[in-house]
């Protein structure tokens, strides 16, 4: 939703200690995964925008972005050897969230929740309180554009498409050399390092990579798990008691409000 995976951890921080404040207000209308999705797609839907998404583009611009690298004097060959796999997974991954960039806030989440966590229209609905037509519509509106841009664009969908995540990788890289810019850190691929000593798992993200379906290129994506010092950070929060004290501030606060 938020394509770095920096502005991910600070929201996921902020929804999880929205979640233990409002535990009282749960009342098993739903299942507790519903509940706390509808609390994260609400805290998605409503935040300030962040960095990625000042730099928001459409799909034309993103287009023309990745043209760039498809017109550079780049055999395929040559990308092909040039760019080392990790390098690779890293510029299709960010490429493909880069995509869902291209929607709008609300056609964005429905696509995630309805493609990606593949959540029925009926439960879509209760996450994002709205009729289960609306939900509908959004997701396949999503589901139109982005199938659309792929098939014109992208070699992993389309294999007569000209952009290729080897030829994009190696452009990247030609293009920080001439700089005399080092490659920068990983960013999305960095969970794929452990493949390295487990080839069985890079095969079947290959696997996965090669089906012809737009949502698979997302689901292929590696899961991510919080880095140790956020996992410490929340254990330490629990461990406080201080959760306890927002639950009971927030309660006076909402009888202020109704009082009011």
């Amino acid at each position: 939703m938020l394509w770095h995976p920096a502005d991910a951890e600070d929201a996921s921080q902020e929804i999880l200690i929205k979640v233990l404040t409002h535990l009282s207000t749960f009342r098993q209308e739903s299942s507790f995964l519903t509940w706390v999705y509808h609390i994260a797609s609400n805290h998605l839907l409503t935040r300030r925008k962040q960095r990625t998404e000042e730099k928001m583009q459409t799909f034309e611009q993103f287009g023309a972005f990745l043209e760039e690298a498809i017109t550079a004097d780049v055999a395929q060959e040559d990308a092909e050897s040039g760019a080392d796999w990790l390098f690779i997974e890293e510029i299709k991954i960010g490429c493909t969230m880069g995509m869902l960039l291209c929607l709008d806030r609300e056609d964005r989440i429905a696509y995630i929740l309805g493609e990606i966590f593949e959540v029925s229209g009926e439960e879509g609905s209760l996450i994002l309180s709205i009729p289960a037509a609306t939900f509908r519509k959004r997701l396949s509106r999503a589901r139109l554009r982005l199938r659309t841009f792929m098939e014109e664009s992208c070699g992993l969908i389309n294999p007569a498409a000209a952009c290729r995540c080897a030829r994009q990788a190696t452009h990247k890289a030609a293009k920080l050399k001439a700089k005399r810019k080092p490659l920068k850190p990983l960013v999305f691929a960095a969970p794929l390092l452990l493949q390295r000593k487990h080839p069985q798992v890079a095969a079947g993200v290959q696997e996965l990579a090669a089906l012809d379906q737009v949502a698979a290129q997302f689901r292929s994506h590696p899961d991510y798990q919080a880095p140790d010092s956020f996992a410490q950070a929340m254990r330490k929060l629990l461990a406080s008691g201080q959760f306890q004290l927002l639950e009971t501030e927030e309660r006076t606060h909402v009888a202020q409000r109704e009082d009011g």
